[in-house]
């Protein structure tokens, strides 16, 4: 299932100096979620295994199948969303994980995928920005693996602002479910990871001049179409989520976000994290209503 992947010279450097002793393994098979009996083999490339489960009250009432399994004290990685290249703190030391469709992947826009995930491990939240830490059911120290320990029982709060669920039958009443706050969820923390790491990516011009090419052409591909972002989304062109997710990717390449997403690329969330995301949902999904009425 797993094999251990050589490394050229500028991804080991960068495993060093951010990650040292993090696995980098190549996974023979695509997964969202890696199964439990699968999980449990990472135990041969590390020092031991710290799988998590989180309380099921950080949840409301209807949430996608693959969250609620996620929450369980079965032994899983990732969720739908994580991409190509997905890290898990669930293991010691923490390890990096390379999806089988990684063989389609540019060689060079993958090897940043990698990096990527190797300076993730080396950052740590400011206090109080992760609301699920270890002591209530969160990952240990460390950004963490996925946006639930991100946002803990704030979860339930980003489910309110983005659904308003009728307090009789629980039902939407703004036409967003449960996989439309998923989705918006997993983007705020991508931004919020992004912030933590585009100051490193920004300065590997001289030292690691691949991988900083990789990190501005892909932020080139994303910047075209972000001035128009806006536009999509009142033509009807793209759904809020959908325009949630593609905003929120381009954080991590420093671009300037259109209105109302501007307000993610700030120092204030860095540092506030779970509490300042569920603001701006309770602002922003406020406002969406107000203009459809």
């Amino acid at each position: 299932m797993f094999s251990s992947r050589s490394l050229d010279d500028d991804l080991a450097a960068v495993r060093d100096r951010y990650a040292p002793g993090s696995p980098v393994l190549d996974v023979d098979a695509d997964f969202e979620t890696l199964p439990p009996a699968a999980a449990e083999d990472l135990g041969l490339f590390v020092d031991g295994l710290d799988p998590a489960s989180y309380p099921t009250e950080w949840l409301p009432d209807s949430v996608p199948d693959l969250l609620r399994k996620h929450t369980g004290p079965a032994f899983t990685v990732g969720l739908p969303g994580d991409g190509t290249v997905v890290r898990t703190t669930q293991t010691d030391p923490p390890a990096v994980l390379v999806k089988r469709r990684a063989e389609g992947t540019p060689d060079d826009f993958l090897a940043f995928l990698i990096a990527e995930r190797l300076v993730q491990i080396g950052r740590e939240p400011a206090p109080g920005a992760v609301r699920g830490d270890a002591s209530n059911g969160g990952d240990p120290a460390g950004l963490p693996e996925s946006f639930l320990p991100f946002f803990g029982e704030r979860y339930r709060d980003l489910d309110a602002a983005i659904r308003r669920p009728d307090p009789e039958t629980g039902e939407s009443t703004t036409g967003f479910g449960p996989t439309d706050v998923f989705q918006v969820a997993n983007a705020l923390f991508d931004a919020w990871v992004g912030l933590h790491t585009r100051d490193a990516f920004a300065s590997w011009a001289d030292e690691y001049p691949r991988l900083f090419g990789a990190w501005v052409d892909a932020g080139d591909r994303l910047s075209g179409r972000l001035g128009d972002l806006s536009g999509e989304v009142a033509r009807g062109d793209t759904d809020f989520p959908a325009a949630t997710e593609y905003a929120c990717s381009a954080v991590k390449h420093d671009l300037d976000l259109p209105a109302p997403y501007g307000a993610l690329d700030t120092t204030a969330y860095r540092e506030r994290g779970a509490p300042y995301a569920v603001a701006w949902a309770e602002k922003t999904f406020a406002a969406l209503v107000d203009d459809e009425e």
